[in-house]
């Protein structure tokens, strides 16, 4: 089956810059309902693997594609809203007082996705940039691969625990275990110089980051994620992300995407400079 061009073929930066640029001149809009993918009927059971174990192998992805005119229109309504980093129920609502000090000064032209930096959750399926994700499940690990930004995690299910010997990354060091048919993956030793999420959305965190996710085939078309956040560092308690409900797709691989165009970075910065001048 042919695609259709993806909101996840626009790099990261160029999406954010579409959101901070059009918010110099919008003002705020009201936020939009309606936007879930309502749900299929049932295809059938979640297939298994031979050890009994839910396949959860697959491309996942919202249900439909995604036209990148009306995605960055999507981005750009409520983004005054998003310069708060500190909504209800968002991550940064549980900042600790001198963190949420921090996030009040950032801002869209901050974000490190602008120069190529992956974030830890964009859009679902697979906690990371994009909007398309696949699994490929072995009896020993499970790969998740992330369209945007052509990322990618291994997690071994096999009872090894976390590896000592390797640095602290931006998608950080995971490792798998079975909960009935939920995957857990348990992902520690993260580096600083992400954010959880992009499009401006400031989120930052440290490197105590912990990150849990659930992850469960509900019947052949449908996967469920559940992803929970502590980090003692900057965070008062754990977040809990909204459940993200994922749908099969009619097609069997994620495509090759890359991030470059960083050069957003600077056009955001001057035009941030420029409008701070002529509101003096």
């Amino acid at each position: 089956m042919k695609r259709a061009v993806m909101t996840s073929l626009l790099t990261t930066a160029a999406m954010v810059a579409l959101v901070f640029l059009a918010s110099l001149a919008l003002g705020p809009a009201s936020a939009q309902s309606g936007n879930g993918v309502a749900k299929a009927a049932s295809s059938g059971p979640a297939p298994r693997m031979p050890d009994g174990h839910p396949d959860l192998s697959g491309v996942w992805w919202p249900g439909h594609d995604l036209n990148p005119q009306t995605s960055s229109a999507r981005y750009t309504e409520g983004a005054a809203a998003r310069q708060s980093p500190v909504g209800p129920r968002s991550f940064g609502s549980l900042y600790q007082p001198w963190a949420m000090a921090k996030a009040k000064t950032l801002s869209d032209k901050d974000d490190p996705a602008l120069h190529c930096i992956p974030s830890l959750m964009g859009p679902p399926p697979l906690a990371g940039n994009g909007l398309v994700g696949q699994i490929v499940q072995t009896p020993k690990l499970v790969v998740l691969l992330i369209e945007t930004y052509h990322g990618f995690r291994v997690v071994p299910t096999d009872g090894r625990p976390h590896r000592d010997d390797v640095a602290p990354s931006y998608l950080g060091d995971s490792v798998g275990s079975w909960d009935g048919d939920a995957l857990v993956v348990d992902t520690a030793n993260f580096n600083d110089k992400n954010w959880v999420h992009h499009h401006g959305d400031v989120s930052f965190h440290s490197d105590a980051l912990h990150m849990i996710e659930r992850y469960r085939r509900v019947d052949a078309d449908t996967l469920e994620v559940e992803v929970t956040l502590e980090d003692p560092k900057v965070l008062t308690g754990p977040w809990k992300a909204p459940k993200a409900t994922l749908k099969l797709a009619p097609f069997d691989s994620v495509m090759g995407t890359v991030c470059e165009n960083t050069e957003t970075a600077s056009l955001m910065e001057a035009a941030a400079k420029d409008n701070y001048g002529r509101k003096k």
